[in-house]
């Protein structure tokens, strides 16, 4: 995998490369509504208003039939898709059981020793090395340190360190040669996990897919690279070590993307409220 993917904008080393930078391979661009303010996002026209209520009574029986067939009785037989090693719904669902045991430098560690334990911990440590925090050299080891195994770890930490200080690398996605955001920005790097799923497992061993959108950019009126979004699909190998789940390597794809809504992107200054206002979670299976 290439350094730097956990963020979504290819390797740092190869400016020119197919992943390029911030995500844009696979980003749909938002044009500014108003002069001045990179955030902005012109309309669509207005439907009419027989398609709106079309569209209003379509979405109203949907839902109806949706719950119809949620609260149907329980009383026959299974059925044959019951069988079936498709996912159902309630894979998703919460399982009450508690996800982590303490924390590492404010990142969730002591997963259970099995399978929900290692997607708690592949979607939790897929937060930490897609952060902003990545960029300070500081808080970079802290984190490599505590979610990789410690055979990896000092070998990571080596590429790592020479891809984050990189300063063309850093330009190119709008960061000053230390790795911060020019003055009146902010810097805008989080990682939103939607699901994971166990491909293999063993007693030591764990492969683990985590769905995730990422937010990557600049906040800020004087922005060139304002926040997009992307998508990614990251598969972490887990190794079980020192009573935790441990990364010994992953490798990232792009995707699934949903269609995006017809929705105006937000200002400069809503973006960075958003930001500083807005904390984290920690996600457990």
């Amino acid at each position: 995998m290439s350094l730097g993917d956990e963020h979504g904008y290819g390797d740092p080393a190869r400016p020119d490369g197919p992943g390029g930078y911030g995500g844009t391979g696979q980003t749909r661009t938002r044009l500014p509504g108003r002069s001045g303010d990179p955030y902005g996002g012109a309309r669509r026209p207005g439907r009419s208003s027989s398609r709106s209520l079309v569209t209003v009574v379509g979405v109203v029986v949907l839902l109806i039939a949706a719950i119809a067939f949620a609260n149907r009785g329980g009383g026959g037989s299974p059925s044959a898709d019951s069988n079936s090693d498709k996912p159902h719904s309630a894979a998703t669902a919460a399982s009450g059981q508690r996800p982590v045991r303490a924390k590492t430098g404010g990142i969730p560690t002591g997963y259970a020793h099995d399978q929900q334990g290692a997607q708690s911990a592949a979607a939790n440590y897929a937060v930490a090395l897609g952060s902003a925090d990545m960029f300070d050299t500081a808080r970079r080891h802290e984190i490599v340190n505590t979610v990789y195994a410690a055979d990896v770890a000092a070998h990571r930490q080596a590429d790592l360190d020479n891809a984050y200080s990189n300063e063309k690398f850093l330009n190119n996605i709008g960061l000053t040669k230390d790795g911060t955001a020019p003055q009146g920005q902010t810097f805008v790097s989080r990682i939103i996990p939607v699901g994971t799923r166990v491909t293999a497992f063993s007693a030591d061993h764990a492969t683990v897919e985590v769905w995730y959108t990422s937010l990557f950019g600049l906040s800020g009126e004087a922005s060139t690279n304002p926040v997009t979004e992307s998508w990614y699909t990251t598969t972490y190998e887990l190794k079980w070590v020192d009573n935790d789940w441990k990364v010994t390597d992953f490798q990232q794809k792009d995707g699934p993307v949903p269609v995006g809504r017809d929705q105006k992107a937000s200002t400069a200054e809503d973006m960075t409220k958003a930001v500083e206002e807005y904390g984290g979670f920690t996600y457990a299976r």
